[in-house]
């Protein structure tokens, strides 16, 4: 069975500030270099990374959701993470980083928790 590609698409109409990836297919160690080097670029206070249509990450995927939170805090901006599934939640849990990263059910649930700080 073909892996499916990871594709990353950055949502459009976001409230100044706030940049929104969307992440759909599997983040794992053959393509996590594109999803670093676009969380690297990117410059905005804060970033949200939806990742509902992620249904599993390995640890270099994990490794890279850890590097961008360790960024986002060296530098006093907010990552967030959006639709987190079960299976990629159990990844974090297992590896024990879940606790470093604020999860909300939508995009909206995190602007909005962002937007009150």
């Amino acid at each position: 069975m073909p892996q499916e590609p990871l594709q990353i698409e950055e949502v459009s109409g976001t409230p100044d500030g706030q940049r929104v990836l969307r992440l759909t297919g599997p983040v794992l160690l053959t393509n996590f270099f594109e999803f670093q080097s676009k969380v690297r670029a990117s410059t905005s206070p804060t970033l949200i990374l939806d990742l509902t249509g992620v249904p599993y990450m390995d640890s270099a995927g994990i490794g890279a959701l850890v590097g961008a939170y360790v960024t986002h805090q060296k530098e006093g901006r907010h990552l967030a993470l959006v639709g987190v599934t079960d299976r990629v939640r159990s990844a974090m849990q297992i590896t024990r980083v879940e606790q470093f990263f604020h999860i909300y059910d939508t995009v909206a649930a995190a602007q909005a928790a962002i937007a009150k700080g």
